[in-house]
C-alpha cells in the first residue's frame, strides 16, 4: 500500500472520527441523519465534506450561513492521516498494522472527546477491549495471553488507584487503560502508562505554575493515556531496548 493510499485512508477515517467526536457524547446515532451545520442545520453536501479540501475551499465557513467550522474537523483529519502514515512507515504492510490503525483511530477520538467533555465513552473503550483481544488473536501482533494479561493488569491498576484516591481517577480512565492492555500487551502497556504519567505530570506542573488551573481543577488524563499508548505502540520496543542497554546491561 502506497503512502498516498494510507494517507487517504487516514483522511477518510478522520472524517468518520469527527462524527464520533460530535455525536457519541450527545448519544446520537453515528449512521444517520446526514451531517449538518450545527449553526443553521443545513445538510452538508458531499462536495463540502471532502476531508481538509472542503475546509480549505470554504475558508473554514459554512456555505449556507457563513458560520465558522470548528478547527477540530481538519485537525482530526490531518492527525489521523499523519498517524496512519507514521504507523505504516514503522510497522509496514503487515497483519500487525490492522490493530495498530484501529487503536490509533480510537485514541484520537477519545482524546478529543475527553478534552471537550471530560468523559471517556464506554461506547469506545468497552468494544475496544474486545476488538484489541480479537485483533491480536487474529493477526498475532501480540500473543493472546500477553493481551489478556495487559487488559487485566492495566484495568486492575487503575481500579486500585480509584479506590485509593476516593474517586480521584475516573472509571473511563480505567477502561481506557484496559483497552490499551488488550491492544498492546502487558509489556508495552507498562511503557504506555509510564509515558502517560510523565507527560501528564509535566503538563500539570506547567499548568499549575502558569496559574491556568487551580490545584482542585480537574485535568483530563485520557489524552495523556492516548499519547502514551500511541508512543508505546510505535516506539515502545525501541524504548525498552534502549532502557535495558543503558540501565540494566
Amino acid at each position: 500500500m502506497t503512502v498516498a493510499a494510507i494517507a487517504a485512508l487516514g483522511l477518510v477515517v478522520g472524517s468518520f472520527l469527527n462524527v464520533v467526536v460530535a455525536r457519541v457524547p450527545a448519544g446520537r446515532s453515528l449512521w444517520g441523519p446526514r451531517s449538518a451545520c450545527p449553526a443553521c442545520g443545513a445538510a452538508i453536501a458531499w462536495h463540502d465534506n471532502i476531508p481538509i479540501v472542503s475546509f480549505v475551499a470554504l475558508r473554514g465557513r459554512c456555505r449556507a450561513c457563513d458560520a465558522r467550522i470548528a478547527w477540530r474537523y481538519p485537525l482530526i483529519e490531518a492527525l489521523s492521516a499523519g498517524a496512519f502514515v507514521l504507523a505504516h512507515a514503522i510497522i509496514g504492510w503487515t497483519p500487525a498494522l490492522v490493530p495498530a490503525l484501529l487503536l490509533l483511530g480510537a485514541l484520537i477520538a477519545i482524546t478529543f472527546i475527553d478534552l471537550e467533555h471530560q468523559i471517556i465513552p464506554d461506547l469506545i473503550t468497552l468494544p475496544g477491549i474486545v476488538t484489541g483481544l480479537a485483533a491480536n488473536m487474529a493477526t498475532g501482533a501480540v500473543p493472546w495471553l500477553d493481551s489478556v494479561i495487559g487488559a487485566i493488569v492495566a484495568g486492575g491498576l487503575f481500579f486500585a488507584i480509584i479506590l485509593a484516591s476516593g474517586g480521584g481517577m475516573g472509571g473511563g480512565d480505567m477502561k481506557l487503560a484496559a483497552m490499551l492492555g488488550a491492544f498492546l500487551g502487558w509489556q508495552l502497556t507498562l511503557v504506555a502508562l509510564f509515558l502517560a504519567v510523565v507527560a501528564g505530570g509535566g503538563v500539570a506542573v506547567g499548568i499549575l505554575g502558569a496559574g491556568a488551573r487551580g490545584r482542585k481543577d480537574p485535568i483530563p488524563f485520557g489524552p495523556f493515556l492516548a499519547v502514551g499508548g500511541a508512543a508505546a505502540l510505535l516506539w515502545g520496543r525501541s524504548l525498552m531496548t534502549w532502557y535495558f542497554d543503558v540501565f540494566v546491561a
